[in-house]
This record gives C-alpha cells, structure tokens and sequence, in this order.
C-alpha cells in the first residue's frame, strides 16, 4: 500500500522549567491543551473537524488517566473527537508523532494533534509495601479496638517513601538508572570529563544565544501560571554564565568513586510539553493550509538496555535505510542529550569502524558537523520532559530548518529501556 503525504502544519512548545519551579503547580494535561488550542486557532479547522489527539507520557497522573483525551476535551475540541495517551518512555513524544503519521499515510485520518506532556514535578512519592498494607488494615477494621491492635504495628521505616522519579529511571532488567548507562559508555569508549563538560556547557551558551536572538521564542507559547498572574515567556534552566571550569567542579553523580558523568553534563529533571498540527494533502487543500514541514518517515529501534544511550545511532541507521535519505543530506540534527556522554559515544559510533561494528552497524555515516547538531542548544540546557522531548525535537527541528531554508532534517533520541526513535522532516 502507497503512503499518502503527512504535512506538519505547524509546532509549538511549552518553555521549559526544572522541576519543582515554575511549572510545579501545573499538571501533565494543561502543559498540552493551551498549546492545542493555539495551533488550531490559527487555521480555519473547526472543533467539530479533529479526527484525533495523541499525546505522550509517561508520569500518567491518578487524577487524568488519559492524558490525550483531557487534552482534547480541555482544548474545547468537539466530544465526538477521541483521544488517547502512549508510553515509550523518553520518545513517548515522538511515538505520539509516529502514530498520526500512520494514521494520515493510511489514509484513515485528515486531521490530528500529537504531542508530548510532562510535569516531573508532579510525580509522587509512594508509600512503601508495609506502610501500605497497614492503612488497608486500618480500613478493613471495624471496632476501635481492632484500629488500635493494626495501629501498633506501625513502624517509622514504614514512611520511608519510594521516589517515582529515581525507580522510573532505573531499568528493571539491567538494575542501571540512566546515568550508569552513560558511565558504561564513557568507560568503554574513552569518552573524557573534559570532552563531556565541553559539550555541555556548549549546549548552555548556544540556548542562551538563540534566547537572546528571539529564535526559542518562535516555537513557544508563553504559559499563564499561579493564580494567572504571571506569565512564562522563557526557558527556567540555560546558563549564561556556564564555563567548563565551573562544570570542572561538579562531582560525579552516579559512580562517586572514578565517574565522569555530573548532573552539570546531564540533563535536568523539567517540566514542560510539546504539540503538533497533523494533516493530509486533502486537509491542507480543503482548510487552505501553509505547513511547515513534511514528516518523510520514522524509525524505532531496540538495543541492550545498559548502552540505551546508542539509540540514536541505530534509530538514525534505521531511518536513513528505510528513506534512502543519509547524514549527508541533512542541513540539521536534533539529538536529545541525555547525557553529553551519550551524544560523544553516538558521534563516534558514526565515524570509527570499530564502534560501529561493535553495536552491529553497517554503514559509517561519516562524522556529525557540529554547526549541524543542536544549534540552539539541547536537554543539556534546555531540559528533559520525557514524555515530551520526542515531540520537542521536532518542534525545534522544524522551526530552525524554516529559519534556514534547509531541506531535510533528522530528530533523534535515545529512550530508556535499550531503544532508540528518529524522524527525518522535509521543509517545505
């Protein structure tokens, strides 16, 4: 079966906050409903003319359950339009994307929203095992004698809480978290403190630059938050005055003893939410439509949990075998930089046979330009929403190849879990 067209319209994004600042008292689905409204404010879409909102998540809050359905309905989109949630951990965003590319190139829909949400701040903390089993005692027991018998088995470890975040990032086969993972790499491909504090703070001074010229500014939409009284027109988390000698200073956060990895060359724990208007060559005729992009085509690709950070590398492998299409082409990459670490060993991997032949890598690319590579920095600076971050790169992609005239870019990612998510995107 041939596949149809599918159009960016258009993007946009949350600014980004760390967690437990700015955007702590704004939930999961509101970082994405404004941002839906907006985009189809500026069209002549009905809300009546939505065929679908898929959203990315991964901190699924107890409260909304289904994160693209409330996202539809908060938007003021029609009943009738459904909506639903998906979970691939760090591409969440970008599986939002692949979805309603397939679902226009099938030819089944016209019309969709996808995105990405994520409120870091807003995952709980969890009652330990013990602590739990006791309120249910506590519940089940009818006489205040039998209350009193399950209240004095109550201990002071059993409030010892269970972090969501920390067990989250944690991979359940291997028992790494994701900084352990890019302490793996960094060891086995000799990628130096100094090479991974160079490229973070990198990745600050190019966001503060693009800040200062107005370009981060092009893919936002600001965010009322309090009680609306203040607005947020920009990013909570690029530093102007980072310098490698400061990241020089930061201890090793996952392995104390001889690590290279900080959290001053790791992304932030942030809060933030991205989305994209989706449509087929009809629906672009038929509401008189300018898109931005065209989506050529996705790539998901799966690897050893404890190297997750070489997702990119086969992701990006993947997507180029299947289009055609090869690093050559492409004016601009966007690679979410989990850790500086992880982006290194993915450029080397690209240039060095024995690398590439190591995680079973045909082709050499040929080396990543850095002018290329996240011009107006990364998660580095920018910050890391998980369940949005997929989606977020492509935002950012889209924006910066129109500002450019280029003509193809590549998004790409690593996710937790062993696996890895790319796009290629044609300006148009």
């Amino acid at each position: 079966m041939s596949l149809k067209p599918v159009y960016l319209v258009e993007g946009k994004r949350t600014p980004h906050a760390k967690a437990g600042t700015a955007l702590k008292d704004v939930q999961a689905p509101f970082l994405g409903a404004y941002l839906a409204r907006h985009l189809l404010d500026n069209t002549s879409i009905g809300n009546d003319e939505v065929d679908e909102v898929i959203f990315g998540n991964t901190g699924t809050p107890a409260k909304y359950p289904n994160v693209g359905r409330v996202i539809a309905l908060e938007a003021g989109l029609h009943k009738k339009t459904s909506g639903y949630s998906v979970h691939r951990n760090c591409a969440s965003g970008m599986e939002a994307v692949s979805q309603a590319f397939l679902k226009i190139a099938s030819g089944r829909h016209d019309v969709i929203v996808a995105g990405g949400v994520e409120s870091m701040s807003n995952m709980p903390l969890i009652y330990s095992r013990e602590m739990t089993e006791l309120f249910m005692k506590l519940m089940k027991a009818k006489a205040p004698l039998d209350k009193l018998k399950a209240l004095g088995e109550f201990r002071p470890p059993y409030l010892s809480p269970i972090v969501a975040i920390e067990q989250g990032l944690t991979d359940p086969f291997c028992g790494l978290n994701m900084g352990q993972t890019a302490e793996l790499l960094s060891r086995e491909l000799d990628i130096t403190r100094l090479q991974q504090d160079e490229f973070a703070n990198r990745s600050h001074h190019r966001a503060m630059k693009a800040i200062e010229e107005g370009k981060l500014a092009q893919e936002m939409v600001p965010l009322a938050i309090g009680k609306y009284d203040k607005l947020l027109k920009e990013d909570v988390g690029p530093r102007a005055n980072s310098t490698v000698e400061g990241l020089a200073k930061m201890r090793p956060y996952f392995d104390k003893k001889s690590g290279t990895v900080t959290v001053g060359n790791s992304c932030p724990i942030t809060d933030g939410g991205s989305a994209i208007l989706f449509a087929s060559e009809e629906a672009v005729k038929k509401y008189n439509l300018e898109p931005m992009a065209r989506l050529v085509d996705y790539h998901f690709h799966g690897l050893e949990p404890e190297r997750m950070g070489m997702g990119p590398l086969h992701a990006m492998d993947g997507v180029f075998n299947r289009t055609g299409l090869g690093l050559e082409q492409m004016d601009l990459l966007e690679i979410n930089e989990a850790f500086a670490a992880q982006i290194l060993a993915v450029k080397k991997a690209f240039t060095e046979r024995k690398v590439a032949d190591f995680f079973g890598i045909e082709k050499l690319h040929g080396e990543i330009d850095d002018e290329k590579l996240n011009v107006n920095g990364g998660a580095i600076a920018l910050g890391h929403p998980v369940g949005s971050t997929g989606s977020r790169l492509l935002v950012t992609l889209a924006h910066e190849l129109k500002r450019r005239n280029g003509k193809y870019g590549v998004a790409s990612l690593c996710i937790g879990g062993g696996q890895g998510g790319a796009c290629i995107i044609e300006n148009l």
